[in-house]
């Protein structure tokens, strides 16, 4: 099964339970390599919703010392295809990255078209 690292919203129960209709169990780790940015909501209505005017965003650095906590979750192929529509909605494409584990994950980043 694919494994998931969420740095952001992803980690919530609420959003777990509309984005898979069930809670994920996942443990702590952290993403080293890059550092937390924030990308503005431009939609008023997301941003009322979620009570914030800014999503979590992870920028790559290079720098092996920079690490991002969150949390990694298993999820099956169609869950992570559902994942790829939420993350889509607000411009953020998936990337392979290995995680201070060890553990290959799926990782989304801010990726805006053009």
């Amino acid at each position: 099964m694919p494994l998931l690292f969420s740095y952001g919203s992803l980690q919530r129960d609420d959003v777990q339970l509309a984005t898979f209709g069930r809670r994920l169990d996942g443990e702590r780790d952290e993403l080293p390599g890059f550092e937390q940015t924030l990308v503005k909501i431009n939609d008023p209505a997301v941003a009322a919703k979620l009570g914030r005017t800014h999503h979590a965003n992870a920028s790559v650095t290079g720098n092996e010392t920079c690490r991002i906590p969150g949390m990694v979750f298993e999820v099956t192929d169609a869950e992570l295809r559902d994942v790829d529509a939420y993350e889509a909605a607000d411009e953020y494409t998936r990337i392979r990255a290995t995680l201070a584990s060890g553990k290959q994950a799926w990782v989304y980043v801010y990726s805006p078209a053009g």
